[in-house]
């Protein structure tokens, strides 16, 4: 029996046992990455070949945080501006005495030039019709626009809006601004990315939260005095955000000036936030709405 080859099953058991403990060795363990490193390499991946992100998704781990109480402020009206009507308005910017504006919708999307007192388109240059139009920032002499889900930022001569330029991002493109050092973008999630101007390369994100929670569907953007205003997506508030901390640092109620901007039957929500930092003059309005309108935030936050 000893000379005979089958051979035991006690050694067969051993010989198993050898080849699976060897196989699990070759195998990573799941803890051997944590989530931010999973998260850079999946961006790492997207920018290459940008995916588009579903609506209020991060792919970024909440880092539970916990705020200062926020304060609360009204507006009051200074002045009602012409608007037209049917501009779905994405971005707005106030430079040099004229509005720049980005409106949306597929075959409606648009980049325009406009006079603020009478509200007359002076230039237009029209999106392909695949392009849905989104937040709109000026770096240098040139316009940045973003497009929806079209993973695409379009770059423009400011003074004659012909496009010269493009950038490609992965995820969804809602609000953008300029902080003299970084591109801010928002996704409509509760985070901000913070990209290269010359690259349009993401160099940190940064998410906003409201005491202890997240705030989602970030839309518009505007630095106003430090701080970056942001419409939230449907609500009639606008809130200031810390870009050091992602900290929401006030609460703007607009309730009163939304129900009367949408007494106009195919007036939508609000959206566009516009700022002179020269004259500390400041404007908003909606998608749809006939009227843009110069506001003071009280008590004091825009003087």
């Amino acid at each position: 029996m000893g000379n005979n080859p089958v051979m035991r099953p006690s050694r067969i058991f051993f010989v198993c046992l050898v080849i699976l403990i060897t196989a699990a060795g070759c195998t990573s363990s799941p803890g051997q990455h944590s989530p931010t490193s999973a998260a850079a390499n999946t961006f790492a991946v997207e920018t290459t070949t940008p995916t588009l992100l579903p609506l209020a998704t991060s792919t970024l781990p909440q880092t539970a945080q916990t705020c200062p109480l926020a304060s609360h402020h009204s507006v009051k009206i200074l002045n009602r501006l012409p608007h037209d009507a049917s501009a779905y308005t994405q971005g707005l910017l106030f430079l040099d005495g004229y509005f720049y504006e980005s409106t949306g919708l597929l075959g409606q999307s648009s980049l325009r030039k406009v006079d603020p007192a009478t509200g007359e388109v002076l230039l237009i240059q029209a999106l392909p019709s695949d392009l849905f139009g989104e937040g709109l920032a000026l770096v240098n002499n040139h316009l940045i626009q973003l497009t929806w889900k079209n993973n695409r930022a379009l770059v423009y001569q400011k003074d004659i809006l012909k496009q010269v330029a493009e950038f490609s991002y992965p995820g969804e493109g809602w609000g953008l601004t300029f902080d003299g050092q970084h591109l801010i973008m928002s996704d409509g999630t509760s985070w901000l990315r913070f990209l290269d101007p010359d690259s349009f390369e993401e160099k940190s994100r940064l998410e906003v939260w409201d005491g202890g929670a997240p705030v989602e569907r970030i839309n518009e953007l505007e630095m106003v005095n430090g701080k970056i205003l942001a419409n939230i997506w449907q609500s009639s508030q606008i809130i200031a955000i810390d870009p050091n901390t992602g900290c929401i640092t006030a609460w703007i109620n607009l309730d009163e000036l939304v129900r009367e901007a949408t007494l106009q039957p195919d007036a939508e929500v609000l959206n566009g936030i516009a700022y002179d930092p020269s004259s500390g003059r400041l404007w908003v309005t909606g998608k749809f709405w006939n009227t843009v309108y110069e506001i003071k935030i009280q008590p004091g936050f825009n003087e």
